[in-house]
């Protein structure tokens, strides 16, 4: 036996010298049937290396778009039986591994991971920017703080304006009332001595209208 196979000895050649009845091996007919074996074992690993099939091309790593719920169940009670499906035992669900974790911290790790990945189909390699990639995001977040720049400036105004128009509203308010406490005091009929010296002083005859 030779490398755990069976050499079929009987195939092999024996060279019998007349003078000599020991039997000998013919060693060119061994290397030849080991050198015909080898080959059909390579020939054999080659077919197996094409049979194989091809290694599945994945997607690569990008951001999810939708909003992974994870309040929608708090404060919430479940009767829970042996009938109970699987996606409503309780915890947080995946339906894309089909299998439930008990509490929210490891079910972001999950869907995180790469077990969950490769279930979707990508990869854990992420796609790298190119340079124009990059200075287009940059001119979005440009865009974007610029558009808050205005929008904050234009609450400002606005917020302004409102604050200086309640001033002119009271100070409207303010006006009337000092000219109906003045119209209240010319219409009174009764001059208090002060009021009437006051009169004397600057020279008027009195304040208010006269009595009949």
């Amino acid at each position: 036996m030779t490398d755990g196979k069976i050499i079929d000895y009987k195939s092999a050649k024996m060279s019998m010298r007349p003078d000599d009845h020991r039997r000998k091996w013919d060693k060119d007919e061994f290397e030849r049937i080991a050198t015909e074996r080898l080959k059909a074992e390579l020939e054999e690993e080659e077919e197996r290396t094409k049979k194989k099939a091809p290694p599945v091309k994945r997607e690569l790593l990008k951001q999810r778009d939708y909003k992974v719920d994870l309040d929608s169940k708090l404060g919430k009670s479940v009767v829970i039986t042996k009938n109970t499906p699987t996606s409503q035992s309780g915890g947080y669900y995946c339906n894309v591994c089909d299998c439930v974790v008990k509490d929210s911290i490891n079910f972001l790790d999950h869907i995180n991971g790469k077990k969950h990945q490769r279930n979707l189909g990508m990869s854990m390699k992420i796609e790298r920017s190119t340079l124009d990639q990059v200075k287009a995001r940059f001119s979005f977040n440009k865009r974007k703080l610029e558009e808050k720049k205005q929008d904050y400036e234009l609450d400002t105004r606005l917020r302004e304006a409102a604050e200086e128009e309640a001033r002119l509203k009271e100070l409207r308010r303010e006006r009337r009332r000092d000219k109906k406490r003045k119209i209240e005091e010319t219409e009174d009929p009764d001059d208090s001595p002060a009021q009437s010296e006051l009169a004397q002083i600057m020279g008027f005859s009195g304040f208010g209208g006269s009595k009949k």
